[in-house]
This record gives C-alpha cells, sequence and structure tokens, in this order.
C-alpha cells in the first residue's frame, strides 16, 4: 500500500507528466492548423466537394473556415483558441486535444500534492499555528487549491466538448452554426473519427506528442460546411 502511494506521488511522474504538457502546448501553438494555400491543387475527383470562400474569394474545401483573427481560411477549423495563440484546425487539433488531457491530467496530481502537504500539515498547525511560516503556508495551500479547482473545473468542460465534437464528428463553429444537421451524413465509428484527428489507428500514438502526423485518406463529403 505504501509503495502504491508512493508512486502516485513520485515527483518524476509530474516531471514527465509536465514534459508532455509542455510539448504539446508549443507544437499547438506553432504548428500549422491547416492553412489553404492562394492556389490549391484540387483532385480531380473531388472538385465537387469544394467551394468558394466569400471572404478571402479563394477555393477551399467544405468543413473548412474562414478565420477573421488569422485572414486566412483553415481546414477543419474547430475555433480560435487565444491560450496557444493559433487556429486549432485540421492539421493541430490532435496536439490540442493532448494540451487539455495532460493539463487536466496535471491539474489532477497538482491537487493531489496539495492535499497531502496539508494533511501533513494538519499537525503542525495545533502546535505552531503561530508562527509565521505556517499560518502562511496554510494559506498558500488553500489559494492553490481553490485555483487548482477552478482550472480543473474548466479544463474538464472543453475537454469534455471536445471529445464530444470528436464522436459526434462536429467542430464547435458547425455547432455555433448549426448548419450540421445528423440526417445530412452518415454517422461514423468513433473509432474512425478519432483516428482521422490523430492521424493514426494506434491508439498508443494518440498520447504521444513529440511524433509527426500523417493524415489519414478521407474524403472532404462525410459532412456538411461552414
Amino acid at each position: 500500500m505504501g509503495l502504491r502511494i508512493h508512486f502516485v506521488v513520485d515527483p518524476h511522474v509530474f516531471y514527465g507528466i509536465s514534459i508532455f504538457c509542455l510539448v504539446a502546448l508549443v507544437r499547438a501553438s506553432i504548428a500549422d492548423p491547416g492553412r489553404l494555400p492562394e492556389n490549391p491543387k484540387i483532385p480531380h475527383g473531388e472538385r465537387e466537394f469544394w467551394e468558394l470562400c466569400n471572404k478571402c474569394n479563394l477555393m477551399r474545401p467544405k468543413r473548412s473556415h474562414h478565420c477573421s483573427r488569422c485572414g486566412h481560411c483553415v481546414r477543419r477549423m474547430d475555433h480560435h483558441c487565444p491560450w496557444i495563440n493559433n487556429c486549432v484546425g485540421e492539421d493541430n487539433h490532435w496536439l490540442f486535444l493532448q494540451l487539455c488531457f495532460y493539463t487536466e491530467l496535471l491539474t489532477c496530481y497538482a491537487l493531489m500534492f496539495s492535499f497531502c502537504h496539508y494533511y501533513y500539515f494538519l499537525p503542525l498547525k495545533k502546535r505552531n499555528l503561530d508562527l509565521f511560516v505556517v499560518r502562511h503556508e496554510l494559506a498558500i495551500m488553500r489559494l492553490a487549491a481553490f485555483m487548482g479547482i477552478t482550472m480543473l473545473v474548466g479544463i474538464t468542460g472543453l475537454f469534455y466538448t471536445q471529445l464530444i465534437g470528436i464522436i459526434t464528428d462536429t467542430t464547435s463553429i458547425e455547432k455555433m452554426s448549426n448548419c450540421c444537421e445528423e440526417i445530412s451524413r452518415p454517422r461514423k465509428p468513433w473509432q474512425q473519427t478519432f483516428s482521422e484527428v490523430f492521424g493514426t489507428r494506434w491508439k498508443i500514438l494518440w498520447f504521444i506528442p513529440f511524433r509527426q502526423r500523417q493524415p489519414l485518406r478521407v474524403p472532404y463529403h462525410f459532412a456538411n460546411h461552414v
């Protein structure tokens, strides 16, 4: 039992999760979300699944969206995220999902550290409550726990909406515009939608932010467009 608890609170696990979270953050921030070139090469068999953007007057695949902040069209754009200062689109959506996952995991781990630390300070609280260090240490731990719980609730809600969007094969922009009715396209299994986002069918690779994503060849006519 003691060995199990020691493994759970091992700081090396915390550092490993932190590295994965940091790599996902940096790569999601600097990665190309799926910007379309000025003169895209349209495959001959998919011309009917492309359309003209009414803002930049360029051809784009259906389900693409023109980002008003970045000034260009992004393939299968989900939203523009201010936290990474980048669009979340077809080519970096998998990194954004990893960022949400590891941030949530890191927050849970930090809260567990705070609770263990607070439990350690309980005996000292009764005898040394008048000490400056003990009083301020407890205040800082309470503040850190409150901020951690607040962040955990927020990131859990964001991560949940992202997962539901992938399972239903619907982007955040499509949800807000109410343009994607379930009867307008065939429903794909969740394994296929996740494989399309992460670029691989190997589930273990869905959690690795160090690799290069190879897009699966999936036609654009599975869904409606924005």
